[in-house]
């Protein structure tokens, strides 16, 4: 039994697990009786019957997951500077944790917000008679599943939201591996939750068969490692990695398999394949979790495995070499297929593989061995400060999307054309979407990708100075390194032309339908929002506040 002190710092997981119970019983409440055997006499078990009145509003599953991701992103936000405990010998909760979490839990929120007019519950649904024409028999009953299918998408979004949670406070590399698949499990059901569309049970196919595969794959390199070191858990996995006078053949190829499960859950090349098809079929709210949260997820096992257990006191790690060849791939693969897409959410999805690259190549200039803490520190920093903006304008292009789905658009590039004269704040904010993901000051993705350079940079230099003092002597002897760097600013350089393209058409082209967008004033004010945080956190204040919370959680990872 967890105490009253394990419960209290485990809020914002028994949050969701109390959330998704209260979505499986309170739409199921109703008049049903019991009748005690050998009498007459009946009694209430509220569960079944003819629902109650108002416990059959299909918006209370939407109302339930909102209000249980709410609680556990403040939570986390509020724990994020003082967070510490250990329970069971397999959770440990720390600042980094809990940046991670409200990472997770905010980006589930903006999906929950987006999916009530994605996927909206209708009180006036009914079921089609003789007298209804076609179309709109079809409109009721599309209504009708919609609405049944409340608690389930609901549930299996908090689900996802629980693995997360779990995921980042893992100290045992097994229970890293259910808190992964659990959240895994949900997402591929998330992405082909829409089987009335041949695209989404298509996709959803093809994301959970790949995904297996890596996973299985994953969890055969964990059998490798736990034959080699007998323990599971990271502190113990670090102190036998540290101790091997020579690479074990286990340890060395079952941290190579686990990286190939880690790489399909950030959609690093080339295990990203079944990304881009995963994000078009699935609602876009959906396609921005996996962006974002199942992203920063993957990251937060590389981090555990990568930087924690095997990464060296001194010298070059192991795995140097071939993350950096796959973070140049994996940049510059998404990149030039991005420029070739004509599908926004394809486009978005290819542009989110390149996103990876840089945040790999980070990595892997860690793996150098030439920085010393401080330079380590501040690449870590920029990666999670990376993970932590991404949600705003990642999520933020498709929350946009999202909206446009409400009419059933945002399959092509045709659908954004002429978006500024139908809606002038949500093209404007669109915009500055794909300004920040190109990395444009002052915007917080150029900050971001700025320190990443500085820090790569600073490495191959081997020295923590910014001063100028270290520019002559890293300019003399530059290291291999340093093109991790130049890679960076290359394939950002190539990316403002499908970031501005986007642009183009929303400004210049004329609409196929001049109608206003939909008011969905919720999911309006919440893109209106990001569009305004992805401002304050690129300069000012506003970013010295956010990276003051970053170097917060780095600190303890």
């Amino acid at each position: 039994m967890l105490t009253t002190e394990e419960m209290e710092i485990l809020l914002p997981e028994m949050t969701l697990v109390a959330g998704i119970i209260l979505a499986v019983l309170i739409p199921n409440l109703g008049d049903s009786t019991l009748r005690i055997p050998l009498t007459r006499t009946r009694i209430p078990i509220l569960i079944g019957g003819t629902r109650f009145k108002s416990t059959s509003d299909p918006r209370l599953p939407a109302r339930i997951a909102i209000l249980a991701l709410f609680v556990a992103f403040v939570y986390s936000f509020l724990e994020i500077e003082g967070a510490s405990g250990e329970i069971g010998g397999v959770i440990e909760i720390t600042s980094f944790t809990r940046m991670m979490s409200f990472v997770f839990y905010g980006a589930l929120l903006l999906a929950a917000i987006a999916t009530t007019y994605r996927m909206p519950a209708r009180l006036s649904a009914r079921a089609p008679t003789e007298k209804d024409s076609e179309s709109r028999a079809e409109a009721l009953v599309a209504a009708l599943m919609d609405n049944r299918r409340q608690v389930d998408f609901h549930i299996l979004l908090m689900m996802v939201g629980l693995g997360m949670g779990l995921m980042a406070m893992a100290s045992n590399l097994f229970f890293m591996f259910v808190a992964i698949e659990l959240a895994s499990l949900a997402a591929y059901v998330l992405v082909a939750f829409h089987k009335e569309e041949e695209v989404g049970g298509e996709a959803g196919a093809k994301y959970f068969i790949v995904g297996s595969v890596a996973s299985a794959t994953g969890i055969y390199g964990m059998s490798l490692v736990y034959l080699w070191s007998g323990d599971l858990d990271f502190d113990a996995l670090a102190a036998h990695w540290a101790a091997m006078d020579e690479l074990d053949p286990f340890a060395v190829i079952g941290v190579g398999l686990m990286l190939v499960a880690f790489g399909f859950k950030v959609s690093a090349a080339p295990f990203h394949l079944a990304a881009p098809d995963a994000y078009a079929g699935a609602s876009s709210p959906v396609a921005g979790v996996l962006a974002t949260a199942s992203k920063a997820m993957g990251f937060v096992a590389l981090f555990r495995v990568l930087i924690e257990v095997t990464m060296p006191e001194q010298g070059e790690a192991l795995w140097f070499g071939i993350l950096s060849i796959i973070a140049l791939i994996t940049m510059t693969w998404g990149n030039l297929a991005a420029l070739t897409s004509d599908n926004p959410k394809r486009m978005l999805a290819y542009s989110s593989v390149a996103h990876a690259g840089y945040m790999l190549a980070a990595i892997a200039a860690v793996g150098s061995g030439l920085g010393d803490s401080s330079t380590t520190k501040l690449v870590l920093i920029a990666i999670v400060f990376h993970l932590t903006i991404l949600v705003l304008f990642k999520l933020g292009a498709f929350l946009v999307l999202g909206l446009l789905e409400t009419e059933g658009r945002s399959h092509r590039l045709e659908d954004l054309h002429g978006l500024a004269q139908r809606d002038p704040l949500i093209a404007g904010s669109m915009f500055i979407f794909m300004l920040a993901l190109a990395g444009v000051p002052p915007l917080s993705g150029f900050l971001s990708k700025l320190l990443m350079i500085n820090g790569i940079v600073n490495i191959s230099a081997g020295t923590g100075s910014t001063s100028a003092d270290a520019i002559i002597p890293w300019a003399e002897t530059v290291d291999p390194v340093f093109w991790l760097a130049m890679a960076i600013v290359l394939n950002s350089a190539l990316s403002l032309f499908y970031y501005l393209r986007i642009g183009l058409v929303m400004f210049f082209e004329a609409p196929e339908n001049a109608k206003p967008l939909r008011k969905a004033l919720h999911l309006r004010n919440t893109i209106l929002v990001l569009t305004v945080l992805t401002v304050f956190f690129g300069i000012g204040s506003g970013a010295e506040y956010l990276l003051g919370l970053v170097e917060t959680a780095v600190s303890t990872l």
